[in-house]
């Protein structure tokens, strides 16, 4: 069974031209905790998402998958 896919946030660094590295150095976070959001093996809650939208410049709805 394929896991799940809920945020796009390796996407969006990838595109960004940024690293994992780079986001928990923004954040002020462990990059482990980085890690396991961009494998989705964890979520971030909605307030750290808004504040990966203002690090990476975009709107907080590119970094979901959408269900539409």
């Amino acid at each position: 069974m394929e896991k799940e896919v809920f945020n796009r946030i390796k996407a969006v660094l990838a595109e960004k031209g940024k690293t994992n590295n780079w986001l928990a150095d923004e954040l002020v976070m462990n990059r482990t905790t980085i890690s396991k959001w961009c494998r989705n093996d964890m979520q971030p809650r909605v307030e750290t998402l808004f504040q990966i939208a203002k690090a990476l410049d975009v709107d907080v709805r590119e970094l979901l998958v959408s269900t539409k």
